[in-house]
């Protein structure tokens, strides 16, 4: 017996049980972004390495160490499984000039890849929403954004989900700071931990962001982002809090926040629960004016966010929700050679009429098939044997009735079937909602 081949680790089958949940949620997700004028986009799954490198930043923790990069063996391309989608959303835009004649108000939704330890919430094959809006450069819409996550979170009856605000500033700005880091850390490089070392000369924000106790008091005095910030990125961070204020949204302003892609600038964001432990971001993101020139594109403003799906849904269930097996509306019991026929044809006329069904296959007596219909949380069962074949007609049986008694049971001509159902169903409905 050849021995079982399981799943890549980190990367999961989603089952149908929980598959359930994921279509519910992707439902509301969808109703949520058209409600904000918010398109659909769909980028492949795999780009060319130098995208990701060049937007992301070559010296970041994804690019250096988490990325599934690999050459194509047939023509030597080096190439990559998008471990974000921002930089893929802005290269299909340029590629296309989508901001020709307006800004764009995007999104997206799929799977990411990233080589990280599995753990709860956090998979080397990942599923995201991204939101991106290109061609805006106002606060308003940085606190669009926000508050349109707020509305999900309200519309997914999500509890425990805190927000943190920060500025990065402009990139001089940033610059400056950015000297006076370094030589504050090359000052006390005695107390740098390894990735401290590594990433002072390279990457040194990313050292404020760093999680070690031991450097924490060594943070704590570091020069600050904040002192460094002008007026203008100053205003701008103010409209944002003025906007959400207005809105009724808490939050905290914490200025060690920088996030862990370089192509932030200005607002940067976090939406995060106490309820999932050490994988406490749900939702993040942010503005990045400068990617759309450091892709090649003519420089516009742009603003995102993107939220993982597995986290979102693991939270989901700790505030209560759960997975519900859609039932459909009808189960088709038939026996014998020619009710199989005609089982067929009316199953099929019944799903053009808009009607969710399942047709029994296989074998089984008349008891067996009406065990499996009433298993299948259908409203009602149909049954085709020799009688009904002979008068071209099935006998309709309630299954689930308001008081619980058993459901009444009618031979029906084929030809008025679906005329008959709707009205039986409708009645149902009327007489206890369950529909």
């Amino acid at each position: 017996m050849s021995q079982l081949i399981k799943a890549v680790r980190g990367m999961n089958d989603i089952l149908p049980d929980q598959a359930d949940l994921w279509e519910a949620f992707e439902d509301i997700a969808r109703a949520w972004l058209r409600a904000y004028g918010y398109r659909p986009i769909r980028m492949p799954l795999v780009e060319a390495t130098p995208l990701f490198s060049r937007a992301i930043g070559a010296v970041t923790d994804i690019v250096e160490k988490e990325m599934y990069s690999f050459e194509d063996a047939l023509n030597g391309e080096n190439l990559t499984l998008r471990p974000e989608g921002t930089a893929s959303c802005v290269r299909a835009v340029l590629e296309h000039n989508l901001l020709y004649n307006a800004p764009q108000r995007l999104y997206y939704s799929g799977p990411m890849f990233r080589h990280e330890r599995p753990q709860k919430g956090r998979y080397r094959q990942f599923h995201q929403i991204g939101v991106e809006a290109l061609g805006f450069a106002g606060p308003d819409i940085d606190a669009e954004h926000i508050i349109m996550c707020q509305r999900l979170w309200d519309d997914l009856g999500l509890d425990d989900v805190r927000l943190e605000l920060n500025s990065l500033g402009s990139p001089e700005e940033r610059g400056r700071h950015r000297g006076a880091l370094i030589a504050y850390l090359e000052g006390h490089a005695d107390q740098l931990d390894d990735d401290a070392r590594r990433r002072l000369h390279s990457n040194p924000l990313r050292i404020l962001d760093s999680k070690n106790p031991a450097l924490q008091s060594l943070i704590d005095t570091a020069p600050r982002l904040e002192d460094y910030i002008g007026a203008e990125s100053r205003a701008h961070l103010d409209g944002v809090q003025g906007l959400l204020k207005d809105a009724g949204i808490p939050f905290k302003l914490n200025h060690r926040l920088v996030r862990g892609l370089d192509y932030y600038n200005l607002t940067v964001f976090e939406w995060i629960t106490d309820r999932l432990g050490a994988q406490g971001t749900i939702c993040a993101g942010g503005r990045y004016d400068g990617l759309v020139a450091q892709l090649g594109g003519k420089a516009a403003p742009a603003c995102g966010f993107a939220m993982g799906i597995e986290r979102l849904l693991l939270l989901w269930q700790e505030c209560g929700e759960q997975a519900e097996r859609p039932a459909p509306d009808l189960y088709l019991v038939h026996q014998g050679e020619a009710a199989q026929r005609l089982a067929f044809k009316v199953a099929e006329r019944l799903r053009g009429d808009g009607f969710a069904l399942i047709l029994h296959c296989g074998d089984g007596s008349f008891k067996s098939q009406m065990k499996k219909a009433d298993a299948s949380g259908a409203q009602a069962a149909l049954i085709i044997g020799d009688e009904e074949v002979q008068a071209n007609a099935v006998t309709l049986k309630l299954l689930r009735t308001a008081d619980g008694q058993p459901g009444e049971q009618r031979r029906v001509d084929v030809e008025s079937l679906g005329e008959e159902i709707a009205r039986t169903l409708y009645d149902l409905e009327d007489d206890d909602g369950s529909l």
